[in-house]
């Protein structure tokens, strides 16, 4: 492990003590990452969130009736990223809350929600930073919602049940999101014995201790949350082709 110090002035110069920094915010902590890899994954990020906020406004615009939708799906994300849930391994886990809306709405939209989660929860509760915002966004913003739409879409096509894809796109989201941080963190902060790949297998390692079990909980979770949507907002659920158009139908709307 490069000793911290040399990295950011923070004065760890093991991996777990770089967790133990990474999780006081709980995201990647403000003037955590080198200014050039800060800059770099905000860089990355910036694409996908410019698409995400046409593809909002357009949905907003063609379709301002799912404005409600949106709101629960945006709170969702913020309540469950805000839980700080310390490990025995001396790092933290937080579910991500991202699947739902990107299961909903497509990840492009997710992009945005989860940007100004990240953001708000930077300024108002201390969780992550600005300048780390570019690497927080592309792990939970954007990896996350790609990866929980892909399997769900994935799964749908090849006939699975929906609260069974649900599960697995959720799973899918929180879990990523935890793999793409431990990249940036190995990026960061390369072991000097093994390099890039040896501080990959030690974080993910770490994170997985707590985060599998948590990926789970959040994939039970999230289809309680759409068994409810089901019930209410059926329509709405139809419209935007998470549910048939009609009962042993195919969806009526490609996503």
């Amino acid at each position: 492990m490069v000793p911290v110090s040399q990295e950011t002035g923070q004065g760890a110069s093991t991996i777990h003590e770089v967790l133990e920094r990474v999780c006081e915010a709980m995201h990647i902590a403000e003037g955590f990452l080198p200014p050039a890899h800060a800059v770099a994954w905000g860089v990355a990020s910036a694409p996908f969130v410019v698409h995400g906020v046409r593809a909002l406004t357009r949905e907003v615009r063609e379709h301002p009736e799912s404005t409600l939708l949106l709101g629960a799906s945006g709170a969702f994300t913020f309540v469950l990223s805000a839980l700080k849930l310390p490990s025995v391994t001396g790092s933290c886990s937080h579910p991500t809350g991202t699947g739902l809306g990107a299961m909903l709405f497509r990840p492009p939209v997710m992009a945005v929600l989860g940007t100004v989660t990240l953001l708000f929860q930077a300024l108002l509760l201390a969780h992550g930073g600005l300048t780390t915002l570019g690497a927080n966004v592309f792990s939970m913003a954007i990896a996350g919602p790609w990866a929980g739409y892909g399997v769900h879409r994935l799964l749908r096509r090849l006939g699975v049940p929906l609260m069974v894809t649900v599960f697995c796109g959720a799973f899918a989201a929180d879990l990523s999101t935890y793999c793409v941080t431990s990249v940036q963190l190995a990026l960061a902060f390369p072991d000097p014995g093994s390099g890039f790949w040896g501080a990959l297998g030690k974080f993910g390692s770490i994170f997985a201790v707590t985060q599998i079990p948590l990926a789970i909980s959040e994939g039970l979770l999230t289809v309680l949350v759409m068994r409810l949507l089901v019930q209410s907002s059926r329509g709405e659920l139809v419209r935007l082709g998470v549910l048939p158009a009609r009962p042993g139908r195919r969806e009526a709307v490609a996503r």
